[in-house]
């Protein structure tokens, strides 16, 4: 992938997500809108169920209870925070730090065990958020 390829994509997934993070803060209580495809189609939740109110309670400064809903909460609020200043570092600079790192986290995850154990924390988080009742 090239470099202005990922970074429009990353730029882009950030965006996307604010604004279903505002989204959701603002009109989904109101409207009980869930967007989770798989809770909608079998009851079940989804492993990142739960994450967009985890994020929700970040902000609010309840860490604790923000990592009991969903952990991945505080991972994407640290990327949809980082990633964009990181990019325009990069631009402003023009450099290529996020393009580098990014490639080298892809060499590193590309390896099995790393994979297959990303793959079971995934798994135990899915576990949970079905036992929790999300």
């Amino acid at each position: 992938m090239s470099k202005n390829k990922l970074y429009s994509i990353a730029l882009l997934t950030c965006l996307l997500g604010l604004v279903y993070l505002f989204y959701s803060i603002y009109y989904s209580e109101s409207t009980h809108f869930k967007f989770c495809f798989l809770k909608n189609l079998t009851g079940y939740p989804c492993p990142s169920c739960g994450t967009t109110r985890a994020v929700h309670l970040l902000l609010k400064g309840n860490v604790l209870t923000s990592l009991m809903m969903n952990p991945f909460g505080i991972l994407v609020a640290a990327i949809m925070i980082v990633i964009p200043i990181w990019i325009l570092y990069d631009l402003v600079t023009k450099k290529e730090t996020f393009f580098i790192n990014y490639t080298k986290t892809e060499h590193i995850i590309n390896r099995r065990w790393i994979a297959f154990l990303l793959i079971v924390l995934v798994v135990l988080n899915w576990i949970w958020n079905i036992k929790k009742g999300l």
